[in-house]
C-alpha cells in the first residue's frame, strides 16, 4: 500500500482482501501493484490495483467505502 495506506485503512469499510477479490473479478490476471489512496470524487477513499494479464496491465479502482 502507499505510505498513507495504513493510516487510511482505519477508515475503509472494505478490507484489502475483499478489494483484491473484487478487482480480480473485474479483470483476471496477477496484481502487480496496489495502494489505498484518497482521491476527490466519490467517497474519496479507494483501492487502486494494477493487474497484469499477458502483456497488458489494467488499473482497477475499488471504492473502499
Amino acid at each position: 500500500m502507499a505510505d498513507t495506506g495504513q493510516e487510511l485503512a482505519k477508515n475503509a469499510k472494505v478490507s484489502i482482501t475483499e478489494a483484491r477479490a473484487i478487482a480480480l473479478k473485474a479483470h483476471s490476471g496477477k496484481i502487480t501493484d496496489e495502494e489505498l489512496e484518497k482521491e476527490k470524487g466519490g467517497t474519496e477513499l479507494r483501492y487502486s490495483f494494477d493487474i497484469k494479464s499477458g502483456s497488458v496491465t489494467q488499473e482497477v479502482g475499488v471504492d473502499a467505502m
